[in-house]
């Protein structure tokens, strides 16, 4: 984890990755709680063995789960001592490139793509988030993440 003292370290990060996570599985579980929650039961997420004889050869995390990961990487990559509060404040672009089978392991990769000033002495962030699977080619989904943190 990367410990920034202030905010005001940020706008010297813009164009540079700031952060890698560490590895995170995901587990049938976890795709059947979102599954739960959001109302997306689709049978290639959580019917495993009908999902076995189907395009992906088992069942895949939904888009959004993995979406949903991104203040968890954030959370465990990163801490800001002289920041109260942090707010995810949008999402300018997102694609997911690649399937996510249960079981895989993602990790994220965050690029510092602008920062500026904002009211109460805070900074908002745009952030290249790029999440990898392990051993695959290409990412499973990139994301530009808006956040906004202040002291």
């Amino acid at each position: 984890m990367k410990t920034f003292q202030s905010l005001k370290e940020f706008p010297a990060l813009v164009g540079q990755e700031v952060a890698v996570s560490d590895w995170l599985t995901i587990t049938q579980e976890q795709v059947n709680q979102f599954a739960q929650a959001t109302g997306d039961h689709q049978w290639i997420h959580v019917d495993v063995e009908k999902a076995k004889a189907g395009p992906f050869g088992g069942p895949i995390a939904h888009g959004f789960l993995t979406l949903s990961l991104l203040p968890r990487f954030f959370e465990s990559t990163m801490e800001i001592v002289e920041s109260r509060m942090g707010v995810n404040y949008g999402l300018n672009r997102v694609r997911f490139m690649a399937p996510v089978p249960v079981g895989s392991r993602l990790r994220a990769r965050m690029k510092l793509l602008a920062c500026e000033p904002i009211d109460n002495n805070g900074l908002q962030m745009n952030w290249e988030v790029t999440i990898e699977r392990e051993g695959a080619a290409k990412p499973v989904c990139v994301a530009e993440s808006i956040a906004r943190r202040y002291p």
